[in-house]
């Protein structure tokens, strides 16, 4: 499954834990796939630039890293206007390039869109709850009874 992580769900993940932690977890566990651009990758890094300047540095500063490796980095090719903010257009525009299935995001912006073509948009709390849960549930069972 293909998913595009908003940068908000990244911050939120990286630095406060929950479920935008467990979803991190599970991409760099390779039980997902996170797709991003290098326009993507270039604000996740700069947002967390910005929280490590205000935490005045107690944060390992490759803390994306593996993250950033288990990801599949795409070259973007489509350009979309629908976004109220249009900043955002970027991750519609990446799920659709990469035939994700799902964006996982907190923006407002996003969120209200629900869905674009066959992309769900959805908050961290709702693709774990309803998608990643049952995944990791399903392998987990399927060890024990194999």
């Amino acid at each position: 499954m293909r998913i595009v992580i908003d940068t908000n769900v990244l911050i939120s993940g990286v630095f406060f834990g929950g479920f935008p932690r467990k979803i991190l977890s599970a991409v760099v566990g390779h039980q997902i796939t996170a797709c991003a651009t290098a326009e993507i990758i270039n604000e996740y890094e700069d947002i967390v630039q910005e929280m490590i300047s205000r935490k005045q540095g107690h944060i390992n500063r490759t803390i994306l890293s593996p993250l950033i490796k288990a990801m599949e980095i795409i070259a973007p090719v489509t350009q979309i206007e629908i976004c109220r903010d249009p900043d955002d257009n970027k991750f519609l525009e990446c799920a659709k390039d990469s035939h994700a299935l799902y964006i996982v995001s907190g923006d407002k912006d996003l969120l209200v869109i629900e869905q674009f073509e066959n992309i769900q948009i959805v908050t961290a709390k709702d693709f774990y709850e309803k998608y990643l849960f049952n995944k990791i549930y399903n392998l987990r069972y399927h060890w024990m009874v194999s």
